[in-house]
């Protein structure tokens, strides 16, 4: 365990918050530590009639569009009940209400630089009841693929976010899927 000597915040907007601590490792070697504070999130792996639920967004660190599962957070309620915020982002994105939902895990999402993670919802028995977007996803699209063409664009690497393949794996692995 590191101690943690003096810690001090870098950065805050309604997202993220940045801290740079200064800390001493257990063999004595002092050093510095940056870490980035963010609120856990939802994932759904919703599927109807053998299709998945996706949406495709502009991801602007990546300076690229990215097929990804429904998924976000509130930062005006981050304490949000994470089976609340996955029926939430769910409709929100791909316009479907769960009849029937459930948690399969929670995984970190970058455990080595940051606090953020991801609650893992499966969802199943869907009703369309319209979309609900933020202006901040105006460009976000939804959109429906089989299991198995999503798998193949997991395979390809025309998937590369690391959240939407762990979550689809868990829920895989899970027999789920």
């Amino acid at each position: 365990m590191f101690k943690v000597i003096n810690s001090k915040e870098i950065y805050k907007n309604k997202w993220m918050r940045l801290r740079e601590d200064i800390i001493e490792r257990a063999n004595g070697v002092k050093g510095i530590y940056t870490v980035v504070e963010k609120n856990d999130f939802a994932v759904i792996i919703a599927i109807e009639n053998g299709m998945l639920q996706l949406v495709t967004q502009y991801r602007h660190p990546i300076q690229e569009r990215s097929l990804e599962l429904p998924m976000g957070a509130w930062p005006e309620k981050p304490n949000a009940n994470p089976l609340d915020l996955a029926l939430g982002e769910l409709q929100e994105e791909t316009g479907y209400k769960a009849n029937h939902i459930e948690k399969l895990g929670f995984q970190y999402v970058d455990n080595g630089a940051s606090t953020v993670g991801a609650h893992i919802f499966y969802a199943t028995d869907l009703e369309f009841v319209g979309k609900n977007l933020d202006e901040e996803e105006a460009d976000l699209e939804s959109c429906e693929l089989s299991v198995k063409d999503f798998e193949s664009k997991i395979v390809s690497g025309e998937v590369t976010d690391a959240t939407t393949i762990a979550a689809f794996a868990l829920a895989k692995l899970k027999g789920f899927v």
